[in-house]
């Protein structure tokens, strides 16, 4: 077995690649790179990159990440197909270290429904593609989809063929969130009784959050000897998402006497990079989400409050600080400086580059002369939207509205474009809203269908910031785009025309038609 799966849980995290199957939670290359490069901060020991063969988006991705970004493994899925593995290792190549993620679905159902196969042919396709693998890459998985439904006798000769091909890590999923802890304990204890050789590969676990027992499950498998967990930030994932990264992590931390092993993971990394993975798929995480939501460390009820200020063991099992989040109120104001800025970023897990630093730092001041109180959170939402505001072509110079319960609400907008001219339109609408959004469209000559538009409200008071993600449909894609602003209208425009400036990006760039959207992924583990 890898000396490293003994000492550790090996932490696989597929949120660009499952979790990005997701209804709209597709991500632009820019975006799946931002992703990887936060990944690898907060020290992921795999990273599945994507699924090269699904689409030529998906390669560039995986090999973009590849050469790119240095440290963990990277990976890419691959069905059993010849062509898939091709262009599997091809993706991956760059990387210092690479796998090729091969699977097949095992379950009778999937036998009988799906791919009309008997249970010898679907072992051979495994260990041939799982050899085909070792012949271009020395770091091979295998998956067998539908683990937890398929017979465990059948299960254990697919396992026994694979291992005996060259599969260094065999991953075991419940693809659609079937089992239940003690039963998956209960397989992996048939399995390692009835598989010849099995502690020479690396076990591993891959379970879907159907019936919310995703975490459960996966330290189910821990407990029973697994050493591989494949999980997502925030649980993002089809259906009901997947195990959630944060969750497994901070449980294996926390209840490190009764696991007896822990991760490399950086938590301290672990709130930023859920606010980065949310801010860019527009999947907001729930207030109440363990780890990572804005109540996990708040406490109203009058009998919590006294104990906490007793002790904070009394009701805080963990402490915010060890997954990043800040729980300081007022921090900085119009007068801070750039380098207490600067400090205040680092402290809240972010590392922007020197360019990006001083656009915040710029939108900082100016948001301090719009606000009594600014807030830890103020500071993040301006970190994570400052890249979006910085890509044109084009860039929101005026937007006036009004509007009334007695007529139609208008909305004027000034546009200014890279190459230099400038253009004002005026639409009406419903309200403000549809009305800016219509003048944004005159002025770009693109029209669109929105599909969705949520406002979340950033900190506190009745000055907060709103952050606004749009959803829009256009010539059979979806894009999605973010905004920030005191003004809930500004916002909505800001997020709005972040997505017109995507479309016209890819107009230029002549990719419009290139799909990479869920629908078109065709591999589910």
């Amino acid at each position: 077995m890898n000396q490293r799966a003994n000492d550790r849980v090996i932490i696989f995290d597929t949120t660009l690649r499952d979790g990005e199957q997701a209804p709209g939670c597709s991500m632009t290359l820019r975006e799946k790179l931002r992703v990887a490069t936060a990944l690898r901060d907060l020290k992921v020991d795999v990273i599945e990159a994507g699924f090269a063969a699904a689409s030529p988006g998906d390669f560039a991705a995986v090999a973009n990440i590849a050469e790119q970004i240095e440290g963990p493994i990277i990976c890419s899925l691959a069905r059993c197909h010849p062509g898939d593995i091709e262009k599997a290792a091809q993706a991956v190549a760059p990387a210092k270290h690479n796998r090729i993620h091969v699977f097949v679905a095992t379950s009778e159902i999937h036998r009988k429904y799906k791919l009309e196969m008997a249970k010898d042919e679907i072992i051979k396709r495994a260990v041939d593609a799982v050899r085909m693998a070792r012949e271009v890459c020395d770091d091979v998985e295998f998956s067998p989809e539908d683990a937890s439904r398929t017979e465990p006798a059948y299960l254990a000769d697919v396992v026994a063929a694979v291992i005996e091909a060259g599969a260094g890590t065999v991953n075991i999923p419940d693809t659609v969130g079937y089992t239940i802890p003690d039963e998956f304990s209960d397989l992996f204890a048939y399995l390692k009784a009835n598989v010849p050789d099995i502690d020479k590969t690396v076990l591993s676990v891959h379970c879907h959050n159907d019936l919310g027992m995703a975490v459960a499950n996966s330290l189910a498998a821990v407990t029973a000897g697994v050493r591989q967990v494949e999980c997502t930030i925030n649980g993002i994932g089809e259906r009901a998402g997947n195990c959630s990264l944060e969750e497994i992590v901070m449980a294996l931390k926390t209840r490190s006497g009764h696991f007896g092993i822990g991760t490399a993971i950086d938590t301290q990394k672990l709130y930023p990079t859920s606010r980065l993975v949310s801010q860019i798929t527009g999947m907001h995480v729930p207030r109440n989400k363990a780890i990572v939501g804005e109540n996990a460390f708040a406490h109203e009820a009058g009998i919590h409050q006294h104990g906490m200020l007793k002790h904070a063991s009394t009701y805080e099992i963990m402490r915010p600080e060890d997954v990043g989040l800040s729980k300081s109120n007022l921090v900085l104001g119009k007068h801070s400086g750039r380098h207490a800025f600067r400090e205040r970023v680092e402290q809240l897990g972010f590392s922007p580059n020197d360019t990006e630093l001083n656009r915040a730092f710029e939108k900082f001041k100016h948001l301090a002369d719009r606000k009594k109180e600014l807030f830890d959170a103020d500071i993040e939402a301006i970190i994570m939207n400052v890249e979006g505001d910085q890509r044109g072509p084009w860039i929101l110079n005026e937007l006036n509205t009004s509007a009334s319960t007695a007529a139609l609400a208008t909305g004027s907008v000034h546009l200014g474009h890279e190459d230099g001219h400038t253009i004002e339109k005026a639409a009406v609408g419903a309200g403000p809203v549809e009305a800016a959004f219509k003048a944004i469209e005159q002025a770009a000559g693109i029209e669109t269908k929105v599909r969705n538009f949520e406002v979340r409200s950033v900190s506190m008071g009745d000055d907060a910031q709103g952050e606004v993600t749009v959803t829009v449909d256009y010539n059979g894609h979806s894009y999605r785009g973010n905004g920030i602003s005191t003004d809930i209208v500004e916002a909505g425009a800001r997020a709005f025309l972040e997505v017109i400036n995507l479309i016209c990006r890819q107009q230029a760039a002549g990719t419009l038609d290139d799909k990479n959207s869920p629908t078109d992924k065709v591999a589910t583990i």
